[in-house]
């Protein structure tokens, strides 16, 4: 059994009620921490053999267009404060967490601040580490490397990060999630699991 995760059910689009066959869905909820130990939990009673993240992210600037599809290439804990130069982290912890399934989309490494970016300069700051910005991915990777189990995360494009963020979530991110599982399912990946 392979699991698909999302932080709420509508991020899983048409799959929330009808999986692929092989696999289970579950949610793990909204933000880092969260994220981290509902995964956590999930990993030790289901004991999947893989997990995929779907979720919803915003840009930071041009490189990604408006409902584009990508593969988390790794999840980078980072924060505004941190950009900076105001916070640090202790060198030896871990900020960094790689995809360690493969995917069908293009690969690129994201974002995972402590809260929503809502300025234009704190998405320019963060542009600097990835083109996109996303809430739990570093939570579910970090459980899953912890465990031992492959991971993957395809996110859609569905808002630019900064003030309007919030009402063009609101607007694109049902839209979005049914197109990242239309672009999975096109791929062939849920077929090759």
């Amino acid at each position: 059994m392979r699991l698909l995760l999302s932080a709420f059910a509508p991020e899983l689009g048409p799959l929330a009620g009808d999986p692929p066959p092989g696999w289970e869905t579950a949610t793990v909820g909204v933000g880092a921490v969260t994220a981290a130990a509902a995964t956590a939990r999930l990993l030790a009673e289901r004991r999947p053999e893989a997990v995929l993240f779907l979720g919803t992210c915003g840009r930071y600037d041009g490189r990604l267009g408006l409902f584009d599809g990508l593969w988390a290439s790794e999840a980078i804990a980072t924060s505004l404060e941190e950009m900076r130069g105001g916070a640090y982290r202790p060198a030896i912890e871990p900020t960094r967490w790689t995809a360690t399934l493969p995917g069908p989309l293009p690969a690129h490494p994201v974002a995972v601040p402590p809260a929503i970016t809502n300025t234009r300069d704190g998405a320019s700051l963060l542009a600097s580490v990835a083109p996109a910005e996303h809430l739990e991915l570093t939570g579910v990777f970090a459980a899953c490397h912890a465990a031992g189990v492959p991971c993957g995360g395809a996110l859609v494009v569905v808002n630019d990060v900064g003030p309007e963020a919030p009402a063009q979530w609101q607007a694109n991110h049902a839209e979005g999630s049914r197109r990242l599982v239309a672009a999975l399912r096109a791929s062939g990946f849920f077929a090759g699991a």
